[in-house]
């Protein structure tokens, strides 16, 4: 899941869930009886998923905790019987839900069908509340007086049978959430800042997922060291080789080849097998069945016409990293200085973090055209990236006098 700290927090150590870790539900039977117990229940209902992040090709969820007042803690097992968790689906319909960062959580529920009408977000209440710490240990710690057992956040979920502590741990993640939500709930009121969150967790429900990056291999670590575009090729080739083969066997792609193994063949440019498994990684006897594969995709980058190599670099999406402005645009960079400067000074005094001030995109893209001139326009530029009503008001009337000013 990635939310948890490996620091000990202070609290009530909170070691098993009250009513005792329930088994993992895998049946159409099951996730009916779930429904019907659900449906039964009131209040808000505590969500959270667990992944295999580095360990499978997929980023689907391989565990979805859940727990609402009156109904009970499930955990379900959407693996096998994915069409069997329709009438749970349903009955989670026009009931908020409560999630510790959504984003992580939303995208994997939707795959398997899930609709949130209405979210409360916990990690992003912590942000608005200016809590020093917003992973979900530290802030039930915070909030509810807690110690959550954590440990087996980054495990490989796919396992099955998924371990009793495994469990544990993830039945804890929704044992006490809406409990932290009600605190966060009475402390953002208290602030007055509750707008402000009903305001952002509508935004992170209803946003669409991202759109893929183009040239995803360009993100290949240590690329920036091959010096050719033919090298860049044999680098291309490789990455969509690996990436086929990991998501036939659903295995992460690092571990299937690993970066340094493929710039390290663009780079030595291998023309036999032997040659191949001679190079670091490609020797080993799981390489060696894959040879041809490898060398495949290597003789397909050097058959190509120069004029069908990748560029030496990948097409620029928006503006350049902030590194580069002071050269190629002292004046935007100027600007920059002088917004980020207005922006810390809100962010002092209202105690939110300046990156949940305003998106970080916006405010280069603004800071790199400089073309707005006065509130009206700033306010029109940032809603059109995407900034909120109450993120504008905090901001605008001070990011137009910095970009004056500069």
């Amino acid at each position: 899941m990635g939310k948890a700290s490996s620091e000990p927090v202070p609290g009530i150590p909170l070691t098993e869930p009250a009513e005792g870790v329930p088994e993992p539900l895998t049946t159409v039977e099951e996730f009916a009886d779930c429904a019907a117990a659900l449906l039964r229940g009131t209040g808000p209902i505590a969500v959270d998923t667990e992944r295999a992040s580095g360990f499978t090709y997929s980023s689907r969820a391989y565990l979805i905790q859940i727990k609402r007042t009156g109904s009970g803690l499930f955990l379900l097992d959407p693996i096998h019987e994915p069409e069997g968790l329709a009438p749970v689906i349903e009955a989670m319909r026009g009931v908020e839900w409560v999630l510790h960062a959504a984003d992580q959580d939303l995208p994997c529920l939707r795959d398997d069908g899930f609709e949130c009408d209405e979210l409360f977000d916990t990690e992003l209440a912590g942000r608005l509340l200016g809590a020093p710490r917003v992973n979900l240990a530290a802030m039930t710690s915070e909030y509810t007086g807690y110690a959550l057992a954590k440990g087996h956040g980054a495990a490989d979920w796919s396992t099955r049978p998924l371990p009793h502590d495994w469990l544990n741990y993830a039945a804890l993640d929704v044992e006490v959430l809406v409990d932290l939500r009600d605190e966060a709930y009475e402390r953002l009121s208290d602030a007055g800042k509750l707008e402000w969150a009903l305001e952002e967790f509508e935004y992170e429900r209803t946003r669409p997922d991202p759109l893929p990056k183009p040239d995803p291999w360009r993100r290949v670590s240590g690329l920036s060291t091959l010096r050719n575009r033919r090298q860049l090729a044999r680098a291309r080739e490789l990455w969509l080789a690996r990436d086929e083969m990991a998501e036939q066997r659903n295995v992460a792609p690092g571990r299937t080849l690993p970066d340094a193994a493929i710039v390290n063949a663009a780079a030595k440019n291998p023309t036999t097998e032997a040659e191949l498994t001679a190079l670091p990684v490609f020797g080993g006897p799981r390489m060696r069945r894959s040879a041809k594969r490898w060398l495949g995709a290597i003789h397909r980058a050097n058959a190509l016409p120069d004029a069908s190599l990748p560029p030496l670099h990948g097409p620029r999406n928006g503006v350049p990293a902030n590194n580069r402005w002071a050269k190629s645009n002292p004046e935007a960079a100027d600007r920059l200085a002088k917004v980020r400067a207005a922006l810390a000074a809100i962010s002092e005094e209202v105690a939110v973090p300046v990156e949940n001030l305003l998106p970080t995109d916006a405010v280069r893209q603004l800071c790199w055209d400089g073309t707005a001139d006065g509130a009206g326009a700033v306010d029109e530029a940032l809603a059109a990236s995407g900034a909120r009503n109450w993120q504008r008001a905090l901001t605008v009337t001070a990011v137009a006098a910095a970009l004056a000013s500069a």
